[in-house]
């Protein structure tokens, strides 16, 4: 009886290589031949990652949550019809390796899928910064979820509580949440996760070609709710600003596509 221990880096390229195997039912092997390979863009992630680090009160150690990769035209091109899965998939393999060194985060890993005009086929460019989601926007004053304390391994620092208002133990039950479009109509929001979207699979279906038909969730926990890119083409928009994922602020601007949702708060 032998455990062997995992090799940080190794096993996560390894990992990865086994999801993107299954993924696309095998396309992915047929297109990555010849451009720029997944794997090469998952390492230097994590090179920008390792490049990055500040170590923050307490001794914890804070990397990018939010990488850009700029493909040349051709490799942009190739990819365009897996982009949104091969962002996922990287935003989970650097996701693993960030919590295997145990270094911490803000918010989730997102990935982001661009064309970079200058740059040669199978070259490719990585932008990593740190994203603090609900502090994007103008920084919420004093807003009740903004928790004391910083971020923590791999998870958003508003995973910890908080909420719109009610004394402790009220839960949300009384309270109106709900979702306000440019035309007056209201989507009421119900506890647990709503996704958003133009497909047969979401739960709150926009006609807006410019939405992913999975585009976006809402979670709600009866405190706060949160909303989360699902990989979309287009983004997610909260207030003017590209979000991966935020807790949301009465009165916040959602825009997904050319559709805008205001989220609203009663009781």
């Amino acid at each position: 009886m032998s455990s062997e221990p995992e090799e940080e880096p190794v096993s996560v390229l390894q990992r990865f290589e086994k999801r993107l195997e299954g993924l696309v039912e095998g396309a992915f092997a047929k297109v990555f031949k010849g451009v720029v390979h997944p794997v090469e863009i998952l390492n230097a992630m994590q090179r920008e990652a390792e490049a990055h680090k500040a170590i923050l009160a307490g001794g914890r150690t804070l990397v990018p949550n939010r990488y850009v990769i700029d493909l040349s035209p051709y490799d942009h091109s190739r990819l365009a019809p897996y982009a949104a899965a091969l962002a996922q998939e990287l935003a989970q393999s650097q996701a693993e390796f960030i919590g295997e060194q145990a270094w911490t985060v803000y918010g989730d890993v997102i990935v982001e899928i661009e064309r970079g005009d200058g740059l040669d086929t199978g070259m490719f460019r990585v932008t990593a910064e740190v994203y603090t989601g609900g502090d994007v926007a103008p920084v919420h004053q004093s807003s009740p979820y903004d928790q004391p304390g910083g971020p923590q391994p791999g998870y958003p620092p508003y995973d910890q509580g908080g909420g719109y208002g009610p004394p402790p133990g009220h839960g949300g039950g009384g309270r109106n949440i709900r979702l306000v479009s440019g035309d007056g109509r209201t989507y009421p929001l119900q506890m647990g996760s709503t996704v958003i979207g133009r497909g047969d699979q979401a739960n709150l279906r926009l006609p807006d070609v410019g939405i992913s038909r999975r585009h976006a969730r809402l979670d709600f926990d009866g405190a706060q709710v949160v909303l989360t890119d699902l990989g979309s083409t287009n983004g997610t928009m909260v207030n003017g600003q590209r979000v991966s994922a935020v807790a949301l602020n009465p009165g916040d601007m959602i825009q997904l596509g050319t559709t805008t949702l205001t989220f609203r708060v009663d009781g």
